[in-house]
C-alpha cells in the first residue's frame, strides 16, 4: 500500500494562526507536534515511511521536511506541485509518482489522506485503514463516513445504502455542505455521514474511474511523471469529490467509530482543546474572570476577559479576532477583505520561516528595520548581497561564522559585525544550539527581494 498525504492547503480558516505563509498542517495545536507530524505517524504502523508520498508545494517543502524528521520519517517521499489545482489532479499526479518512482503495481492500494484532522485513537484508524484497504482490494473506491454528532454545516455528506459484502455500506450519494434545516434532516435520517475526505482505491481502479469521468485528467495523468509534471497546469481545477466520487458507481463507506475533526474552524479547536469547570478553553497566558465556555488562545501578550460566554478570542503578535462561537466559518470572509485590501496580516505572520531558522520583524520605519533572526543548528544562510543596505549583526545567544568579503570569522554573544552594503556575506552556525542574532538594517530600500544569491545548500540560487 501507497499514502498519500495532501498538504498544500492555504488554512485560511483557522487566521490568524494559519496564514498562506504557514497554514494550519504545520500548527501545533497541542502544542506538542504539528498536524502533518500526527498524520505522518498514524501511517507508520502501515507502512514504511519510504511508501509515504507528501503532495504540498514549493513554499512549503523545507516546513514538511522539518515535520517529516518530527515524525521519523524522513525516507518519506516529496511532491511538489507547480502549481494549485485541487485535490483531483493533485492525487492523479501522485499516482503517477507511486507507478514510475515507487514502483506501485496496478493491484496496489492506495490510500489518500488530508494533513490537517485529529483523529484519535490511533490504534482504531490503523484498523480502519486496513479494513479500507481490504475493499479497495474489491475493486471498489473507497471512503471513511464520519457519524454526525450535531447538524453540522461545514461539512459535506455521504448519503449511504445497504452494506457492502465486504464490509461498509454502499454510497448512494455525495452532498455538499447544507444549510442548517438540511443538516437537521440529514442527521434525523440516520443514513447520513460526514465525508472524511479520505479516499482508498487501487492504481487500476482509479484510472478506470478517471479514464470514464475525468478522461482529461487520464491522459495527462497517464503520461510518464516528468511529463505530467511539466503538464500539470493543463489539469482542470476539480476535487476528487466532482471528478470521481459523486459519479462513480463503485463507492463504499466504511463509518469510522473514533473521535476525528477536521480542524475546520476555531469551534472545532475549542472542541478538541481540553476545557476547565467553566468550559473554557485556554492556552497561552490567559486569564478568564467569570467567563463560560469560551476560547482564549493568546501566543505574545496576557489576555484578560472578564464576564465573556461563548466567545472565541484567538491573539498573535499582530492580529487579535474575537468571535461569537458558531461564527468562526466566517473567518475566511475575514482573510478575504484582507487580501483585497493588500495587507500583509492576509499572507505572512511578523515571524517569517526559513530553510535554515526563522526571523522576526521588530520594528521598522524611515531607512532602517530591525529583526530577531534564529539560526538552526547546523544551518547556514546564502552566500548574498544587497545593493541598497548594509547591515549591523549582534550575536545575542550561541556562536556564529560569519563572512564578510574575504574574511571568515568566528561571532559569539555579546559581540557584533558591520556588513557594507555591496559586500557578499554569510551567516552560519556550527554549534548545537539555535544562534540567535539582532540584525539592523539600513538604507533607502529594505526590501526582502534585494538578495542576489550566490551560493545556497538550499537551491534557491
Amino acid at each position: 500500500m501507497k499514502i498519500i498525504i495532501l498538504a498544500g492547503g492555504g488554512g485560511t480558516r483557522l487566521f490568524p494562526l494559519s496564514r498562506a505563509s504557514f497554514p494550519k498542517q504545520f500548527l501545533k495545536i497541542d502544542g506538542k507536534e504539528s498536524l502533518l507530524a500526527q498524520t505522518v505517524r498514524r501511517f507508520l504502523p502501515v507502512v514504511a515511511p519510504a511508501d509515504i508520498l507528501i503532495v504540498t508545494n514549493k513554499d512549503y517543502r523545507h516546513h514538511v521536511q522539518t515535520e517529516l524528521a518530527a515524525a521519523g520519517a524522513d525516507a518519506a517521499h516529496i511532491l511538489l506541485e507547480p502549481v494549485a489545482k485541487n485535490t483531483a489532479p493533485a492525487i492523479a499526479l501522485a499516482a503517477r509518482y507511486c507507478i514510475d518512482k515507487l514502483g506501485a503495481q496496478g493491484d496496489e492500494v492506495i490510500f489518500v489522506s488530508p494533513s490537517d484532522h485529529v483523529i484519535q485513537p490511533a490504534d482504531a484508524f490503523v484498523s480502519a485503514v486496513r479494513q479500507a484497504a481490504a475493499a479497495a482490494g474489491q475493486d471498489r473506491i473507497v471512503t471513511f463516513g464520519i457519524k454526525p454528532t450535531a447538524a453540522e454545516t461545514g461539512y459535506g455528506y455521504i448519503q449511504t445504502g445497504q452494506p457492502f459484502a465486504g464490509g461498509g455500506l454502499v454510497a448512494e450519494s455525495f452532498r455538499e455542505k447544507p444549510n442548517q434545516a438540511t443538516a437537521e434532516k440529514y442527521v434525523a435520517a440516520g443514513n447520513y455521514y460526514w465525508n472524511s475526505g479520505m479516499f482508498a482505491f487501487t492504481v487500476n481502479r482509479f484510472f478506470q474511474e478517471l479514464e470514464s469521468f475525468q478522461p482529461d485528467i487520464h491522459d495527462l495523468a497517464s503520461l510518464p511523471y516528468d511529463a505530467a509534471l511539466e503538464r500539470f497546469d493543463e489539469m482542470p481545477s476539480i476535487s476528487i469529490d466532482y471528478a470521481v466520487a459523486e459519479k462513480s458507481g463503485r463507492v463504499v463507506t466504511i463509518p469510522l467509530s473514533l473521535y476525528w475533526n477536521d480542524i475546520g474552524s476555531w469551534d472545532a479547536i475549542y472542541d478538541v482543546l481540553p476545557k476547565d469547570s467553566s468550559g473554557n478553553a485556554i492556552r497561552g497566558d490567559c486569564l478568564p474572570l467569570e467567563c463560560r465556555n469560551t476560547l482564549m488562545l493568546g501566543q505574545s501578550r496576557l489576555i484578560a476577559g472578564i464576564g465573556l460566554e461563548d466567545l472565541l478570542v484567538v491573539e498573535t503578535d499582530d492580529v487579535i479576532v474575537v468571535a461569537h462561537k458558531g461564527e468562526s466559518q466566517k473567518v475566511k470572509d475575514l482573510v478575504t477583505i484582507l487580501k483585497a485590501a493588500g495587507r500583509r496580516e492576509a499572507d505572512e505572520h511578523t515571524t517569517i520561516y526559513r530553510p535554515w531558522g526563522s526571523y522576526t520583524v521588530l520594528n521598522e520605519g524611515s531607512g532602517y528595520k530591525m529583526k530577531k533572526i534564529v539560526v538552526n543548528p547546523g544551518a547556514q544562510l546564502s552566500l548574498q548581497l544587497h545593493y541598497h543596505r548594509s547591515e549591523h549583526w549582534i550575536v545575542t545567544g550561541g556562536s556564529a561564522r560569519v563572512t564578510i568579503g574575504d574574511t571568515i570569522q568566528m561571532v559569539h554573544e555579546n559581540e557584533s559585525v558591520f556588513v557594507p552594503q555591496s559586500t557578499k556575506h554569510r551567516m552560519e552556525n556550527p554549534g548545537k544550539i539555535p544562534l540567535e542574532i539582532i540584525e539592523v538594517q539600513n538604507g533607502k530600500y529594505l526590501g526582502e527581494d534585494d538578495i542576489v544569491r550566490f551560493e545556497d545548500i538550499y537551491g534557491r540560487v
